[in-house]
């Protein structure tokens, strides 16, 4: 090979190992509203469980819901709305951490169209569907990829796998594997068959019933800005779920888990 040839070769992989460095690292979170009509949830008052509106309901508006919890905290900034990407989504979110290079992107799936919240979430695991997202933030506009581009895939809320049964699972499509986190009820065994076949790693979810509030979630994800390990971010998941529960540690730890 000449050697002019060899040079531009290698300034071209040294320039692609650069631009993948400089890449910032995404989060997309996929939230189906409660909704007591259409998911066979334990009740919740009407305002907390109508899926229709994500203002009030329990898993996005609410006091513990994603928006509201991700916005009152100190580590995340919430930027200037986005256009919902679909009509099932009500409302899309996106927050750059204060300190970290680490972008989260958060849709509210109206509570009736969970089956669809599942089958996205899925497919993004499995790496299908990566979608450019641009915002602006200060001086500063960036472009990242959510859905099957994103690092870590997300759901949290009603376990929709206990509801239904899907057809077909997405399969992995490479080239890279996500992590994936599901804070739903039981969702070790309901989700365990359609995450293998994602590929997706599973970094923390549940083996009973569990309120799906959004401190856990935070909680996993702080350790995961930090680049820590799943049995680290675990434990941070159980102490924040045994501080907001009133449970024991050690229930804590049997209900939240990382790994198969």
């Amino acid at each position: 090979m000449p050697k002019l040839t060899k040079l531009l070769l290698l300034c071209l992989i040294t320039s692609a190992a650069l631009l993948a460095q400089d890449a910032p690292r995404t989060i997309h979170v996929f939230v189906p509203l409660a909704d007591n009509q259409h998911q066979g949830i334990v009740p919740v008052p009407a305002r907390l469980g109508n899926g229709d509106d994500a203002l009030h309901n329990l898993f996005w508006g609410a006091g513990y819901g994603v928006k509201t919890f991700f916005t009152r905290s100190s580590d995340w900034e919430l930027l200037p709305p986005q256009p919902n990407p679909k009509p099932e989504i009500l409302e899309r979110c996106v927050f750059k951490h204060r300190t970290q290079d680490v972008f989260l992107v958060a849709d509210a799936y109206q509570g009736s169209k969970i089956s669809q919240a599942v089958i996205d979430f899925l497919q993004a695991a499995a790496g299908a569907h990566p979608e450019l997202v641009t915002v602006k933030f200060g001086s500063r506009q960036v472009s990242f990829h959510a859905g099957g581009g994103a690092d870590l895939v997300a759901y949290t809320g009603h376990d929709g796998l206990m509801d239904f049964d899907l057809s077909s699972y997405p399969q992995w499509i490479g080239p890279n594997r996500r992590e994936a986190i599901i804070l739903a009820c039981i969702s070790k065994s309901y989700f365990a068959a359609p995450l293998r076949a994602s590929g997706a790693q599973p970094l923390l979810w549940s083996t009973g019933l569990m309120a799906a509030e959004t401190y856990t979630l935070k909680s996993a994800i702080d350790g995961w800005v930090l680049r820590e390990d799943g049995q680290q971010i675990r434990e941070r998941a159980a102490t924040a779920y045994h501080q907001y529960q009133k449970c024991s540690l050690s229930a804590a730890r049997r209900l939240l888990v990382s790994g198969w």
